[in-house]
């Protein structure tokens, strides 16, 4: 069984509107059918497991919702594998998709899905993860420290590479395109890539590390992402980043077919479906459809991040991606970014269970120090060696200069 939790909320009954999602998204419509024998819903129909009841809404979460008062209830509801199979879009489609359209409900959300045996192996998953992440980028046994090239736009390729040759000398592990970069006419890709993977393969010849650059590959043709892709691998890159919602399911999957580059998965468009609380869906949700499909690293907020997300739902997004859903090799990378600079570290060491499996990305926190991007790599790097020692950042930074400037400017966390 297929088993999806909603958390329903309606001025009817929960019962009846639990019974109605089953039947709707499985082998029933408004009208009994002369079809519907027992034998096949017997099969095919989906059956209320559970049903907990929540403490009532105040107010309607769709506004024309009606009259009150809104009973809220989390319900177990179970699709038999022979209604969907392993096809992810129909699992979205009959799972998810057409629940949001069930008149009555003045809220759903979906808050939980768990997967049985037959997923397991049925889809690639990562191809790198966190073991590969961290043997491409050489670091094995603290945080990656990675960047973001900024300004996110407008910069030319040759703009670009002068920023990446001081990243790269300062030590810095991991830069990337920002996500809104692709291939705009001021800097196409091909020429970005140009410029650019002759400074990290030089490097990487002077010194071993290779640092890992994420080029944006993103395209809503298939077949031009993966042009893109071979442009960058042929040159001898490693990573890409991959604007997953943009791209779709499709999309992700013949990449993930073809690909030999770690895949940095931005999930930009997913406030759409989780920003009121009661409609959309989790993120532990909603990430296991991308993971299946081959993510590799998953960008997430970061504590106090610069967007609306609250520090605890950051929190349950890293738990989600980092616990196995079959098996620790379909985990991927937590990418935690966001308005980050050292500051946070400290805070994210503790409420991650004290690991340093993640990529820890800071833009302007790294980019806008004001000693410039090596001294931000510098700083990043002795917060974190703050952090996992158990030193405070003020005593660790009288004698880390960068670590001290960093506070300075960001310290009231309004700059970076």
């Amino acid at each position: 069984m297929i088993t999806l939790t909603y958390r329903i909320e309606t001025s009817e009954s929960i019962e009846a509107l639990a019974s109605k999602i089953a039947s709707d998204q499985s082998t029933g419509t408004f009208v009994a059918l002369p079809g519907e024998t027992e034998e096949l819903k017997a099969r095919v129909a989906a059956h209320v497991l559970a049903i907990r009841p929540l403490p009532d809404a105040e107010r309607p979460s769709i506004p024309e919702a009606g009259d009150g008062p809104f009973k809220r209830a989390d319900v177990d509801i179970a699709f038999p594998f022979d209604a969907i199979g392993i096809d992810l879009a129909a699992l979205m489609t009959i799972a998810i998709g057409g629940t949001y359209s069930i008149k009555g409900l003045s809220g759903i959300r979906v808050v939980d899905m768990k997967l049985p045996e037959e997923y397991r192996g049925a889809h690639p998953g990562p191809q790198f993860g966190v073991a590969g992440s961290r043997r491409l980028t050489g670091v094995g046994d603290r945080p990656i420290i990675g960047t973001i090239v900024k300004p996110a736009l407008g910069l030319r390729p040759h703009e670009t590479a002068a920023m990446v040759g001081e990243l790269i000398a300062a030590g810095v592990d991991f830069i990337k395109d920002d996500e809104k970069l692709m291939s705009p006419a001021y800097s196409p890709l091909a020429e970005r890539v140009k410029a650019i993977m002759p400074l990290i393969l030089d490097h990487e010849q002077k010194t071993g590390k290779k640092v890992m650059y994420a080029f944006g590959i993103s395209h809503a043709d298939p077949d031009e992402m993966m042009r893109n892709h071979d442009l960058v691998a042929k040159a001898g890159g490693n990573c890409a980043v991959v604007n997953i919602n943009s791209i779709g399911f499709g999309g992700m999957a013949f990449l993930r077919k073809r690909s030999s580059l770690v895949l940095h998965a931005h999930r930009n468009g997913w406030d759409i479906l989780t920003r009121h609380p009661g409609l959309g869906m989790d993120f532990k949700v909603w990430q296991q459809f991308w993971r299946l499909l081959g993510v590799d690293q998953f960008q997430i907020n970061g504590i106090a991040s610069k967007y609306w997300e609250p520090d605890a739902s950051f929190v349950e997004s890293f738990k989600a991606v980092t616990t196995p859903i079959f098996s620790p090799d379909d985990s991927a990378l937590p990418v935690a970014g966001s308005g980050q600079w050292g500051g946070q570290a400290p805070e994210t060491y503790q409420r991650t269970g004290r690991t340093v499996d993640l990529l820890y990305l800071c833009g302007g926190g790294i980019v806008s120090h004001p000693d410039g991007p090596g001294a931000g790599v510098r700083a990043v790097q002795q917060a974190w060696q703050a952090a996992v020692d158990g030193i405070p950042l003020v005593d660790f930074a009288l004698n880390h200069p960068e670590l001290a400037r960093s506070i300075e400017k960001f310290g009231d966390g309004k700059a970076a």
